[in-house]
């Protein structure tokens, strides 16, 4: 038998470590993430998103269902590690409640299954008995909000008039602003919009949204809708800061509780709330603008 020629035998002898510049390089992918795996994951989640959207409303509420319980389940979890116990049972019901009611019955409908989600928190608090209740209700009140009813704001839009397309184009306002500002970021960031919070995060990458946003924004007012193209610059406008306040409002919470993922159940994308983020306050804005400003939403006349 031939003995390992040294140039590649990286085994150590018995006891010893080899050094570090002589260890095999490890590639890390250059974005990185697991781009392969991050490429699948889009798909899966995004194919039945779009045909939900255009063809098969329930698909969708479906979806949203899931994401949304997942999120609420990333959300307790990380605050678990501060010490809280919160009630998933209550917090799972809403996250399935919130998007068929407000598919089914609207704004009201949602409202209320805010509220009854609310007094389900504190009722299983008490039955639970968990330490420092106060702590536990207030948190488990957040996660309420902040994961499920705002991000059903979504399904409202389905239920303005052209919905289905209405919703596609907010999300792909969102998908605009991501896409330029990380482009122009690379490219030309200089000067961080809060180092603290989000380093990676510049104005110069907030310009490229903003006005790359606005383009697509106006060319669907413009092409899809035959509405004047100012409707789209303001949504594209507030969509985009929208989309950063809920960037910047994650990045805050892991922050807070250390961590740099939500969790790791989406391969190449870490956990569904660092997917969903720009979405939790993008989906209400945008819903208000698109009643505010459009005719048939009983919004501003646009015969202007």
């Amino acid at each position: 038998m031939q003995a390992s020629s040294p140039r590649h035998d990286t085994r150590a002898p018995e006891g010893q470590t080899i050094p570090e510049d002589t260890q095999p390089a490890q590639r890390t992918p250059k974005a990185g993430r697991d781009l392969p795996a991050a490429i699948t994951t889009g798909a899966a989640l995004l194919i039945p998103a779009v045909l939900g959207i255009i063809f098969f409303e329930l698909l969708l509420i479906l979806v949203a269902t899931v994401l949304l319980s997942l999120g609420v389940w990333e959300v307790a979890r990380a605050l678990e590690t501060k010490g809280l116990r919160l009630p998933k049972i209550p917090l799972f019901l809403g996250a399935v409640t919130m998007p068929v009611s407000a598919y089914f019955g609207g704004a009201e409908a949602l409202t209320l299954a805010l509220m009854v989600t609310g007094i389900a928190i504190v009722i299983g608090a008490a039955i639970a008995r968990v330490e420092d209740p106060g702590r536990s209700i207030v948190s488990s009140l957040f996660v309420a909000c902040w994961v499920p009813y705002l991000i059903s704001f979504a399904v409202l839009l389905l239920e303005q008039p052209e919905g289905e397309w209405r919703l596609a184009v907010v999300v792909l306002l969102v998908v605009s602003n991501d896409t330029f500002g990380y482009i122009v970021g690379v490219l030309f960031g200089k000067h961080p919009m809060a180092p603290k919070i989000s380093p990676k995060k510049s104005w110069e990458g907030f310009s490229g949204s903003m006005l790359g946003a606005m383009g697509v924004g106006m060319l669907t007012s413009w092409l899809v809708f035959d509405e004047p193209v100012y409707i789209g610059a303001v949504l594209s406008a507030v969509v985009v800061v929208a989309s950063t306040a809920g960037d910047f409002s994650e990045s805050m919470v892991k922050r807070e509780l250390g961590l740099k993922d939500m969790s790791h159940v989406l391969p190449g994308h870490g956990g569904v709330m660092d997917r969903l983020d720009s979405l939790v306050f993008a989906m209400p804005s945008a819903f208000f603008v698109i009643v505010a400003l459009t005719e048939d939403s009983g919004g501003v006349p646009l015969g202007l």
